[in-house]
């Protein structure tokens, strides 16, 4: 028995990488991102399974990134998409990484890293077309293109872009979004896809055929072919979780993690008693409830009091009281008796005909599945099969 269980399928993985691929335009490859250790379910393992499935190149948020996935031995492209300072640019650079580029500043960077290194570093600008986090505007392009083109220490690996609203345009669960989109969500996402469309021109026609152009996320890459160019970057359809907060089935998804835990005791309750800190529940009736060791510490949010839900002997069950950091409690009412110490729970996933996605407990929080997987702590063992 486990407390705290996160057992992820690489199958699905694999799975999703396919779907993903079989959607993709002629011509286009794939990223896999596995960042904030592949989103919860474990970069290195991830970025094996994508790379067995196709997936191109991976990325990464950090150096420390980078250079974890070096050390368990994974290899092949490897792009850092996030701010890099100094050190963490030396890092990346020793890593066989490829870097995101934005910034005078990080020009200067680069050049004293690559003498350094005494070998190109390869890198991607990334152009701002509306989102306002990372990048240049498009019109400091060309500019750029002139200053970096005298620095032998640097060589243009690509040009990227992200969008602001991909999930939310395209927010219809089979990708049915696309051209004829209407409101502000979709207007919005085509004028930053006309953006960078104009703003590449200029590199095409400077450097025709050498330079990876990239821009979709996983709900462009579902909802929006003509958003592919040479290559997508998809993270959260990789773990086989909805981008768009919907059923992930019905892209063709296969949620990949499950988290269990176990019935650490059944307590018999009578009607008035409470259950937990702050008598926050009070049973309306003589029940029975489960004891279950897990709680905020894991990840599994305070904010699921008395509002999630979690599966045992394939039946769903309310979690009632409070979510401490180490306990939860579930409501049996009359199946007390039938269930027993050691019992699995099933808080993600299925169990016979019953699933909880990562989508319900997002939308119970009012947040995103992203924030499901990756606040799973580091004292949820992680088990790997298929």
């Amino acid at each position: 028995m486990h407390r705290a269980l996160a057992t992820v399928n690489l199958e699905s993985i694999r799975h999703n990488l396919a779907s993903l691929q079989g959607r993709l335009s002629p011509g286009t490859s794939l990223m896999a991102v596995v960042k904030a250790d592949g989103y919860g379910h474990g970069a290195a393992e991830v970025a094996r399974a994508a790379q067995e499935a196709g997936a191109a190149a991976l990325g990464v948020a950090t150096a420390g990134e980078a250079v974890s996935l070096r050390d368990a031995g994974i290899e092949g492209p490897l792009v850092v998409l996030g701010p890099l300072t100094g050190a963490g640019l030396e890092a990346a650079v020793h890593a066989g990484a490829e870097v995101t580029l934005w910034s005078e500043q990080f020009i200067r960077e680069l050049v004293r890293v690559g003498r350094v290194m005494k070998h190109p570093i390869r890198v991607h600008i990334k152009v701002d077309t509306g989102m306002h986090r990372l990048g240049l505007y498009p019109r400091r392009l060309p500019g750029f293109l002139d200053a970096i083109d005298t620095e032998p220490e640097i060589e243009l690996a690509g040009v990227m872009s992200h969008f602001a609203t991909a999930d939310e345009a395209g927010g219809v669960a089979g990708g049915e979004a696309g051209p004829e989109d209407s409101g502000q969500d979709g207007d919005f996402f085509h004028y930053q896809l006309k953006a960078f469309e104009e703003a590449i021109q200029p590199v095409i026609l400077r450097t025709p055929g050498k330079i990876t152009y990239h821009c979709a996320n996983s709900a462009a890459t579902i909802g929006f072919p003509q958003a592919h160019f040479d290559m997508v970057r998809c993270g959260i359809a990789v773990y086989g979780l909805s981008p768009f907060q919907a059923d992930p089935f019905a892209d063709g998804l296969r949620p990949a993690l499950r988290l269990t835990s176990y019935v650490a005791d059944v307590k018999r309750l009578t009607e008035g008693d409470s259950v937990g800190y702050g008598r926050s529940w009070i049973a309306p009736r003589n029940t029975h409830i489960a004891v279950i060791p897990i709680g905020y510490g894991d990840g599994f949010s305070r904010g699921l009091s008395s509002r999630g839900r979690v599966l045992i002997g394939g039946r769903p069950y309310p979690v009632v009281g409070r979510v401490s950091m180490d306990i939860i409690t579930a409501d049996l009412g009359g199946d007390g008796p039938a269930i027993r110490h050691g019992d699995e729970v099933v808080l993600i996933g299925r169990q016979g005909e019953e699933v909880i996605l990562a989508e319900e407990l997002a939308a119970a929080l009012g947040t995103i599945n992203y924030e499901i997987t990756c606040n799973l702590s580091s004292r949820v063992e992680r088990r790997y099969e298929g």
